[in-house]
Parts: C-alpha cells; sequence; structure tokens
C-alpha cells in the first residue's frame, strides 16, 4: 500500500513537471509566431515561412501529446471517434516537423550552392507549395494505417468508451510493423537528403573565402542542428519497442524511461527550433526584442 502511494506521489510529480515544461514552450513559441507576423520581410521569405510552420506544428503536437498523456495517467475514457480525432492530428504533426526540417536544410542548400537560383526556387509561391507538399506527405501514413483500421474495426468500436493511445487502433501484431516500416523509411529518406546537403554545404564552405565562408560555415552549423533534430525524431520511433520491453520486467523501470523519453525525444526536438533561428538568426532575434520590450526599441530589417 505505501509502495503505491510513493509510486503515486512520484508519478504526480513528473506531471507536474511535464506540464511546466510544456507551458513554458508553448508560450515560447507562441511569442516566436506572434514575431513572425510583425514584419512583411518574414513572411515572403522562405525560411522564415518554414520556420513558422515548425512553430505551429511543434505547438499543435506538444498540446495534443500533452492531452493524450493526461488522459492516459488519468485513466480516463473517451469515445472512440473522439480519440480519432486526437490521433489524426499527432500523427499527422509528428511528421510535419521533421519534413519541414528537411525542407528547410535544401533551402540552405540551394541558398550557398545555387545562390543564383534561390530566388527563383525559394519564392514565397514555391514556399506554400512547399508547405502543401509537406502535409500531404505527412498524412499519407496516417492514411494507410487508418485505411487498415477501418476495414478491420466493426461499427460499435467507434462509440464505445476506451483510454485513448495509439495501440487502440493496432489490432493485428503486422499493423504495428507497417506502421514503423513506414515511418523508419519516412526518415531514411530525410536523412539522405540532410547527409546529401551537409556535404555539399561542406564543400561549398572549404571553397568559400572572405563573408562567404563565413555566412557558409554558420549555415552548415544550421544544417548539423537540423540533423541533430532530426535523428532525436528518429529515436523517438524507437522508444515504444523499448517502453513494451521495459514494461514487461519493472513498472517503477517503465514509468521513468517513459518520463525521460518523453522530455528527451517529445520535448527537447521542440525547444530546439527557438534556439535555431529565434536566438541564432540575428534578423529575427532583433525583431523578437522588440517585441519582448512592446515596440519600444525599433529594430530596422
Amino acid at each position: 500500500m505505501a509502495a503505491n502511494i510513493t509510486t503515486e506521489y512520484k508519478m504526480n510529480d513528473k506531471i507536474m513537471l511535464i506540464q511546466i515544461f510544456v507551458v513554458l514552450f508553448l508560450c515560447i513559441n507562441l511569442l516566436l509566431i506572434t514575431t513572425f507576423f510583425t514584419k512583411e520581410f518574414f513572411y515572403t521569405t522562405m525560411r522564415y515561412v518554414l520556420f513558422a510552420v515548425t512553430l505551429m506544428s511543434d505547438c499543435l503536437f506538444l498540446f495534443m501529446s500533452d492531452i493524450l498523456l493526461i488522459l492516459s495517467y488519468s485513466r480516463y475514457t473517451i469515445q472512440m471517434w473522439l480519440c480519432l480525432i486526437i490521433y489524426i492530428v499527432s500523427s499527422l504533426y509528428s511528421f510535419v516537423t521533421p519534413l519541414t526540417l528537411t525542407a528547410m536544410t535544401l533551402e540552405r542548400y540551394v541558398a550557398i550552392c545555387l545562390p543564383l537560383r534561390h530566388g527563383e526556387l525559394c519564392s514565397p509561391r514555391s514556399a506554400l507549395h512547399g508547405i502543401l507538399m509537406i502535409h500531404s506527405l505527412s498524412s499519407l501514413p496516417c492514411i494507410i494505417f487508418l485505411s487498415i483500421f477501418f476495414a478491420s474495426a466493426t461499427y460499435g468500436s467507434y462509440t464505445q468508451g476506451r483510454i485513448c493511445s495509439v495501440e487502440i487502433f493496432i489490432l493485428h501484431t503486422w499493423q504495428g510493423h507497417l506502421r514503423s516500416a513506414i515511418s523508419q523509411f519516412y526518415f531514411l529518406i530525410m536523412c539522405i537528403t540532410i547527409v546529401f546537403s551537409y556535404v555539399k554545404i561542406m564543400r561549398a564552405a572549404k571553397a568559400a573565402s572572405g563573408e562567404d565562408k563565413k555566412s557558409t560555415w554558420r549555415g552548415l552549423r544550421t544544417v548539423g542542428l537540423h540533423a541533430f533534430q532530426l535523428l532525436l525524431c528518429l529515436i523517438q520511433l524507437w522508444c515504444p519497442f523499448i517502453e513494451a520491453a521495459l514494461l514487461q520486467i519493472n513498472l517503477m523501470l517503465y514509468i521513468n524511461v517513459s518520463f525521460l523519453n518523453y522530455i528527451m525525444f517529445d520535448l527537447a526536438p521542440k525547444c530546439l527550433s527557438p534556439l535555431i533561428y529565434g536566438l541564432r538568426d540575428e534578423t529575427f532575434f532583433y525583431s523578437l526584442k522588440n517585441s519582448v520590450s512592446f515596440g519600444l526599441r525599433e529594430t530596422k530589417i
């Protein structure tokens, strides 16, 4: 009995800590989104448009994943159709962020290695087409997975009250393997794209001189940070398999590892986007300072 009470207290502490992180990251992201809309230069420049997409995607994903966490922790049951909506949004935006990171890497590749074509390939119109393509590609795994579920599930299951989680949509073992295979295929393509861009930019950095060299190396560091974000997203795919194995061994070990995975591979990648563009990009950082000071300090771009 005492052990159960201790475990419950530890879980309460962990949930409260996660809520603090989620609220903090959401506030930072919303501040950056507000800053994005303060200057016309930002929403007419492709790299800032894609940055805003990652911020909005991260906000939606954090909000939905936090709802799932609270529902799961409280053992609260909801009807399947409502869980289905939460799952669709979570699944869609779990892919939107890494795909947008890949698009941002390609934008840096074009800017550094193909500067004469940058204006043509990275125009606001191209950014809009890119966003539509990112969301289309992100929806494909969800469409495939849910099509199989709809073909297998009975009509009555949609009105049943269940604890909402991804696992309730997996009716057969092979569905889980298929979902994992599709996700890893996506991330393999994204990793190849980022490595290709990194190598090309590195070659350009070695050949550049003066101010161009400084700008190129800066772009290389940005691509490196994108690669690190993508690595964290990739590790996130393996976490459910590790957690499922630990659950069979020890409950407290499973809870501790799940908590650590959520912090490191769900929350941590979401705080890297503000670091990369919100703080490292001088133009955006000056506008951010102006937003924080409520316009008392005007910054020219």
